[in-house]
């Protein structure tokens, strides 16, 4: 597996990321040609495994076949008890990013180590709740952070502005960190994470209860490009 799909990953930033979750899976095709159309530069997947978070989604079936559609970076979201379990297999079907849950392990930088010798990006999350010492241990094996902004696997949230000063603090101290949001990120909500250092915003129904994908990612394109660099933001 080749490195090089972390490189478009960061390239891509500032981007929106189009999460699958609610995406017609009856059709994958069709939607990640109409997202591919619409500019979309990276797909984000959301695993989870009714342990780690209570809602159960889907597993390497759906990122082998969406490998099979798409050229594009697939960033997979483990929402899992047991990330290293199943890291080989997600990436024998095609992912390029995994990204763990510093709450579901014992030792984050051994996981990070693991994971990054099967030659994908490496990625480590935390939920609203979690402090970010709780990272400190890892981040020099890491290649982004995906800072929650509401609990992972659960749904209707509200947006929790505790992300944004995680954000700050992150860009501050880590520049070249690739720093990810995740949880109601919508047209309110994206400008001031990008103002705060984020790099990728994690979207869902902003696009795909959407009648035009592009219309709807051009418009959060506006907003993350009206906000700027923010606190050292990639540009």
């Amino acid at each position: 597996m080749s490195r090089a799909k972390l490189d478009a990953i960061r390239d891509a930033a500032p981007s929106v990321l189009p999460s699958l979750l609610i995406c017609d899976f009856g059709d994958l095709r069709t939607e990640v040609a109409r997202l591919a159309e619409a500019g979309t530069k990276v797909l984000h997947l959301d695993v989870m495994d009714g342990h780690f978070v209570p809602n159960l989604s889907y597993g390497m079936p759906i990122v082998e076949g969406l490998r099979r559609h798409t050229d594009l970076p697939l960033d997979v979201h483990l929402m899992i008890s047991d990330p290293l379990k199943y890291a080989r297999p997600m990436v024998e079907a095609g992912a390029d990013m995994l990204t763990f849950h510093v709450e579901a392990v014992e030792d984050a930088a051994h996981t990070a180590r693991e994971l990054k010798q099967l030659g994908v990006g490496v990625g480590v999350a935390l939920n609203p709740d979690t402090p970010l010492t709780e990272l400190e241990p890892c981040l020099d094996d890491v290649d982004m952070v995906l800072v929650m902004s509401v609990n992972a696997g659960f749904g209707g949230q509200s947006f929790n502005p505790v992300a944004l000063d995680k954000l700050k603090l992150l860009r501050q101290r880590h520049p070249d960190l690739l720093l990810e949001i995740d949880g109601g990120i919508n047209a309110e909500t994206i400008g001031p994470a990008r103002a705060a250092g984020c790099d990728l915003f994690v979207v869902g129904s902003g696009i795909f209860r959407a009648d035009d994908y592009g219309v709807a990612i051009a418009e959060l394109d506006g907003l993350i490009a009206a906000a700027g660099n923010g606190e050292g933001a990639k540009s």
